[in-house]
């Protein structure tokens, strides 16, 4: 399984980055893919997920309204679109799979149930 995450940059605050995660080397009949984040100092945040058999998405309160997840099956791609980025947003941001066969709403954020982990795009909003 490989995770590639692309996009990360820097840029000022209210503005704007896509990020991209090409993902290749499985054929998980469902799995879970998304975003976390780890900021300076602190623990990993889960930042949004996609089950592929519900097909919803779910999000940090912090980041609703603003960030959107999307993908692009042709192209083995998921993206973040970030919006409106605030400096408490600056991270490493990695891209995740969880190939668990069950799946609860309630627990996506769970950084203990992803199994597969990009290397990391750093993000860097200045105030």
């Amino acid at each position: 399984v490989q995770l590639v995450e692309s996009g990360g940059g820097f840029v000022q605050a209210g503005g704007s980055l896509r990020l991209s995660c090409v993902f290749s080397g499985f054929t998980f009949e469902d799995y879970t893919i998304g975003w976390f984040r780890q900021a300076p100092g602190k623990e990993r945040e889960g930042v949004s997920c996609t089950r592929g058999s519900i097909g919803e998405t779910f999000y940090a309160d912090s980041v609703k309204g603003r960030f959107t997840q999307s993908s692009d099956n042709s192209k083995n791609t998921v993206y973040l679109q970030m919006n409106n980025l605030k400096p408490e947003d600056t991270a490493v941001y990695y891209c995740v799979v969880d190939s668990g066969v069950f799946f609860h709403a309630r627990s996506w954020s769970q950084e203990a149930l992803y199994d597969y982990w990009g290397q990391g795009t750093q993000v860097t909003v200045s105030s």
